[in-house]
């Protein structure tokens, strides 16, 4: 691990976020905290997984030493509103002035939903609805921006650090709210490859994927535009390689890689470039007991298919085609499960990249039953990026096709 920090804003143009690497996590985090924001009473969010298997949540402890006022020990998956309240009222009765997460896309979530709800003076299920949300719902027309910052030291590549939206799934309904502006993300995100190296496979392909499917969708997006198209390329370029790469091996060159391509994935949040069904569907799959970037895995070919079966964006698939190919690395795994460049639309080419990484590809393989495919359909519906899916999907049959398609 180099002793020297790169610091730097994550995208062109923007202050924010600013991106670290070069420190250990532990004291590029210490130095933040005590430099840049002078914070005193730091709250850590951090997952199981990492307290279970490393010792990274007491490196980040003797580095911060008596700046912890609090530490809560994992979150379940889609970060559910209650979880939220725990922590919204743990951090305020420890009078925290600083965020950390230590771990997946669900914490970092958390903190961004947490910050806010400690700005707006939430207490319950009510005061958290109506905060300023992507639903039509009565809402706070007065809602002040988070006062606390948030440091993220993310292990997968979700890349959710990098969004000023923060997903959390009500309960009862298990249906996801996207809250918004004036929610803010992270404001520091800390890279480190060497820890990123003890999250196990399944898991980093997975949620590796799911910036795949950002960039992806942001190219095949109508909405897009040409530097939205050009950051999305790049992070493809970067991602593919990198994933594949990674896939059975501590290289932490091949990590660092694939962490670097995150925020290329993202960087259509800053363009407006809203995404598609994969995304609006895989909002509301998740809360069914579905890890984020499986997902993706299962619905990202199939849209691809749907939509090009309906002419919607062929021009626009056809050069994610040529970017993917482009890369040896890509063209060597595609070519070995069988695939011709001239022959395999793009749902064959994300088809076939999921099953080299060994992801489920079906519903059935996550257990999710053709029982449930008219709850999800009907959920699906409510998220924005069905409507903005390159063929609009504004009735359950649209939803169901695609379903119906990777039902298993």
């Amino acid at each position: 691990m180099s002793h020297i920090e790169t610091l730097r804003p994550a995208f062109a143009g923007h202050e924010k976020p600013l991106i670290s690497y070069g420190l250990h996590f532990a004291n590029a985090c210490r130095k933040h905290v005590q430099t840049t924001f002078k914070a005193s009473r730091v709250y850590i969010i951090v997952s199981k997984s990492l307290i279970n298997n490393t010792g990274a949540l007491k490196d980040l402890q003797q580095a911060l030493g008596s700046l912890v006022v609090g530490i809560r020990l994992g979150m379940k998956p889609h970060t559910l509103w209650s979880e939220v309240l725990e922590i919204v009222h743990d951090a305020r009765i420890v009078n925290a002035d600083i965020l950390i997460t230590l771990g997946g896309s669900s914490l970092t979530d958390a903190a961004k939903v947490v910050a806010f709800a400690l700005a707006n003076d939430v207490q319950d299920n009510s005061d958290l609805a109506k905060l300023p949300n992507v639903f039509d719902t009565p809402q706070l027309e007065d809602a002040k921006a988070p006062t606390i910052p948030i440091i993220s030291v993310p292990t997968t590549l979700s890349g959710g650090e990098y969004s000023n939206y923060g997903g959390a799934t009500e309960d009862e309904t298990h249906i996801k709210y996207q809250f918004k502006a004036p929610l803010r993300g992270p404001a520091i995100i800390v890279l480190d490859a060497n820890l990123a190296i003890t999250v196990p496979d399944r898991l980093w392909l997975a949620s590796g994927f799911r910036s795949i499917d950002h960039c992806v969708e942001t190219l095949c997006s109508l909405q897009s535009d040409a530097e939205a198209d050009r950051w999305a390329a790049e992070g493809l370029k970067q991602l593919v390689p990198g994933l594949l790469g990674s896939k059975g091996k501590d290289s932490v060159e091949a990590r660092q890689k694939c962490q670097l391509g995150v925020p290329h994935s993202l960087f259509h949040f800053t363009r407006g470039v809203r995404l598609g069904a994969s995304h609006g569907i895989g909002h509301m799959l998740g809360p069914m007991g579905v890890g984020h970037g499986e997902t993706s895995c299962i619905l990202s070919p199939a849209v691809c298919k749907y939509n090009a079966k309906h002419n919607a964006n062929v021009e626009r698939q056809a050069a994610v085609l040529e970017i993917i190919w482009a890369d040896p690395t890509a063209s060597m795994a595609l070519t070995g499960r069988g695939l011709e460049k001239d022959k395999a639309d793009l749902g064959d080419v994300l088809d076939a990249i999921v099953r080299e990484m060994n992801m489920p590809r079906t519903l059935k393989e996550v257990g999710i039953g053709r029982g449930r495919l008219d709850e999800l359909a009907e959920n699906s519906l409510r998220d924005m990026y069905c409507e903005s899916n390159p063929v609009p999907l504004r009735s359950k049959q649209q939803v169901l096709e695609i379903l119906d398609a990777v039902a298993g």
